[in-house]
């Protein structure tokens, strides 16, 4: 067969790649062509990303993809719940706020007073954040109701980057349904609850399958990169999470999977939602995948408390590699003090070692000193969070999970794997590290028919990067941390 090309656009909350895939009919060869920081900006007190730099880096990725052989179609997939406002002409309103904005603090609280919160989460199944589309929207209507009302249309980041390529104007299944906005069962916007929230619906596009083209890149887009064709920009699942679902490496009808990055999101794929009392007690999340799966999971802070604490050491002149850290990790004791990742005072970005032995000393732990103390510490207490997960998960669906599949950039740490296969008493198989990527150049080529279906497109994933497996050791030292872990953070 001729070998198909594609590009695949990759926005993580802290770095951006674009990434070639080319597919020969039996495996995927990655070819990174550029690579670039994602870095928010503070101005006047509000969190930015700043979208005009990503849409500049997306060009120069495109690019150097076209000096390297061109390609048949590009795709992006990006984090969740942020979105861009446009005008009636198409205009960028400002530059998208960041999830981490102050702007929802306590909106929780005030949302709650308008909807009963189960009623919302019977509707939505989704997991209750602060950072949810919906509620960054009741904030923007308490405090600049003047923005909604210039505003046309609402787009979630990929929806958005797709815009200024292509000039339409769609809100893709899987990522509009991290804004808790969607009703789970009928897969579309609720009136419901746009109407309690006093969110209005014109500013919201209609919602379109994963696996759409969307349309080719204009003109205009195309003269300014010197293309000699117009490539298809096709929507795959633009959220994150669900493109490295789609790249999970097996052919079992029930897995479940961790993917790994700034955030770690743990779960199952489902052919339906599952909304009871357990997932709503338990706050689980339901968000929609390719071909209207379900990806029945809990969103846990990952390895941002990694990365910002690298940041802070840094910036008080000590620079490690991730490598180094790791080895100062593993040079010491284990078990020594643990804290809960999704704690609220570890979401904002600073000083995270001076926050972990706050919460360390006001929990009554031994207080990390050393840079490896703090960096076992946060990797025990994810394996442990993940231990905790997987319980629950199993509580609702009612099934046991003997093989965890662990995949994104985490899967480099050897160290947090072998962790969480001791944590979790089960085998971890890792990899691939960029599962993302691959479900981004997979779901483009089931949408054009190069691969049959989604069982065929893992078993290439397979076939296409070696895999690493991780067995858990005898001994009841994890068992016993595990119960103290739960102790502390109750």
């Amino acid at each position: 067969m001729t070998r198909k090309r594609v590009l695949a656009f990759d926005y993580g909350a802290s770095s951006g790649r674009a990434i070639l895939g080319e597919y020969d009919g039996n495996s995927i060869s990655l070819k990174e062509v550029h690579r670039f920081t994602n870095d928010p900006v503070s101005l006047n007190g509000t969190l930015y990303w700043d979208f005009l730099r990503l849409i500049h880096e997306m060009k120069n990725g495109m690019i150097k993809a076209k000096t390297d052989g061109g390609f048949d179609s590009l795709a992006v997939d990006t984090w969740g719940v942020d979105f861009g406002l446009l005008d009636i002409r198409g205009n960028l309103l400002e530059n998208p706020v960041h999830y981490r904005d102050k702007r929802t603090a306590g909106m929780l609280k005030r949302c709650f007073a308008r909807i009963d919160k189960d009623e919302l989460y019977q509707i939505t199944g989704i997991q209750f954040m602060e950072l949810n589309t919906i509620f960054q929207l009741a904030a923007l209507m308490e405090q600049r109701p003047e923005l909604i009302e210039r505003t046309d249309k609402l787009l979630l980041m990929p929806d958005l980057f797709n815009f200024f390529l292509t000039g339409k104007k769609c809100a893709e299944y899987s990522i509009a349904s991290t804004t808790q906005m969607l009703d789970a069962a009928k897969g579309d916007w609720s009136p419901e609850v746009l109407k309690i929230l006093r969110i209005p619906v014109r500013i919201l596009p209609p919602i379109m399958p994963a696996g759409t083209m969307v349309g080719k890149v204009i003109p205009a887009v195309c003269n300014e990169l010197g293309l000699y064709h117009a490539p298809e920009v096709i929507a795959v699942t633009g959220h994150d999470t669900q493109c490295a679902m789609a790249a999970v490496p097996t052919d079992a009808e029930d897995f479940i999977f961790i993917s790994c990055g700034t955030w770690s999101l743990f779960g199952t794929e489902l052919e339906e939602p599952i909304i009871s009392e357990a997932s709503y007690r338990l706050n689980m999340t339901n968000e929609g995948g390719y071909q209207r799966k379900i990806s029945f999971l809990k969103n846990i802070i990952g390895l941002w408390l990694i990365q910002e604490s690298r940041r802070q050491w840094a910036r008080e002149g000590r620079e490690y590699s991730f490598g180094e850290l790791e080895q100062m990790a593993q040079q010491t004791e284990p078990f020594r003090c643990f804290i809960d990742p999704d704690a609220p005072e570890f979401i904002p970005g600073g000083n995270l070692p001076r926050r972990i032995r706050e919460y360390c000393q006001k929990t009554g732990q031994y207080i990390p000193r050393t840079e490896g103390e703090i960096i076992r510490c946060i990797n025990e207490s994810l394996a442990l969070k993940y231990a905790w997960t997987k319980e629950e998960i199993e509580t609702c669906t009612g099934k046991q999970y003997s093989v965890i599949h662990m995949i994104g950039g985490g899967t480099r740490s050897q160290m947090l794997c072998q962790m969480t296969a001791e944590a979790c008493g089960c085998k971890v198989v890792a990899g691939p590290v960029e599962a993302t990527v691959y479900g981004n150049i997979v779901l483009q080529l089931l949408t054009t028919g190069e691969i049959s279906d989604l069982k065929a497109a893992r078993k290439i994933i397979s076939a296409s990067e070696p895999l690493r497996t991780f067995q858990t050791a005898a001994g009841d030292n994890w068992q016993k941390a595990y119960m103290e872990y739960r102790r502390i953070i109750g």
